[in-house]
């Protein structure tokens, strides 16, 4: 399935139902009163957080979707059958924003979460609604309300565990493919990943939802590359591994371009649990690898770890080591919910 991370889409709420006008008619029965039903109401338009879709492709061809309006009033009191409601199902990480694409209506985080985005138009009353005592026989119904228009657009970010981030061709990919089951494109240039990937690793007994993003490049908070898009999709992870490929010469470069982009963007995203990785190990030698690791540990104040997606050297480690850094983050956050 296709990856498409925002849509633009509109949408319109049913009309209600106009009242009927009509009067009692039986046998033996001259004057009979009035008995015209009210209208249905219009079907809602409601958005439903869903389990099993990762992307807005089915927004993609399709943008106009229209609620079933209410049926009118009928004799002898009936009220119209109410229009149904049009329900639009989007994956769980899916923000709901107005037409100018900034100001947010709804953030939509958990299966089965959902919001009534527009109400149908109230179905219309019939005459029998409007007989008082000075007037036994009306001879009006209102008409049902009109719908409600609304543009709007859905933006996709991901929720994972985990995010991959790291210039483009630092071996996040493989990485990926590596420890999950997911295949995203691997190549040996840079931007091979064109959208984001999302991927399930098991590791003693542990699952660990793991999403993988394009490589970013200076300017990527800004737009360039569509890096802005791509840095959303990690927004939600609650622990980032910034892999740098070991084979560059300047490490500390390639984490300082990196980093400087994360915290241009946003300074929450900064400040999330970082995991710093060497990867492609295997391209140079354990002298070499040393020395870069001291030097990114010196200049990050961060533990340094290394891997191998070829060789799977260190892929236990880093496993083990990223599950007890989650566990731990959990822990902390759990611990700021209760404290007084």
């Amino acid at each position: 399935m296709k990856f498409l991370d925002q849509a633009k889409i509109y949408t319109r709420s049913g009309d209600g139902g106009n009242g009927c006008i009509s009067f009692r008619r039986e046998k033996y029965v001259e004057f009979g009163g009035p008995n015209g039903g009210n209208g249905g109401k219009g079907g809602d338009v409601i958005v439903r957080c869903v389990e099993g879709l990762n992307t807005l492709i089915d927004y993609r061809f399709k943008q106009h979707f229209n609620a079933r309006s209410g049926s009118p009033g009928a004799g002898s009191n009936k009220t119209g059958k109410s229009g149904e409601n049009l329900v639009l199902e989007v994956p769980t990480g899916t923000t709901i924003l107005e037409e100018d694409n900034e100001n947010i209506i709804s953030d939509l985080t958990k299966v089965g979460q959902e919001i009534v985005l527009l109400n149908g138009g109230n179905g219309g009353f019939g005459n029998s609604h409007f007989k008082t005592a000075e007037n036994q026989s009306p001879r009006h119904a209102n008409d049902g309300q009109a719908g409600k228009e609304q543009c709007i657009w859905f933006r996709l970010k991901l929720i994972a565990d985990l995010g991959l981030l790291g210039l483009p061709n630092a071996g996040k990919s493989t990485f990926l493919s590596t420890i999950t089951s997911a295949e995203p494109k691997i190549a040996d240039y840079p931007f091979t990943t064109i959208h984001p990937v999302l991927g399930i690793a098991n590791h003693k007994s542990n699952e660990i939802t793991i999403a993988d993003i394009p490589g970013l490049i200076e300017g990527a908070h800004g737009g360039k590359g569509l890096g802005d898009r791509f840095l959303g999709h990690i927004e939600r992870c609650n622990t980032l591994l910034h892999l740098i490929d070991s084979s560059n010469q300047d490490p500390i470069k390639d984490w300082d371009t990196v980093r400087n982009e994360v915290i241009s963007y946003s300074i929450e995203l900064a400040d999330k649990e970082e995991i710093i990785a060497l990867s492609k190990t295997d391209t140079i030698s354990e002298e070499e690898l040393k020395e870069k690791t001291e030097l990114l540990k010196k200049h990050t104040g961060k533990k340094v770890i290394s891997i191998s997606s070829i060789t799977k050297e260190g892929i236990e480690e880093a496993l083990d080591y990223i599950i007890a850094n989650l566990m731990n983050v959990a822990k902390n956050d759990e611990d700021q919910k209760w404290t007084p």
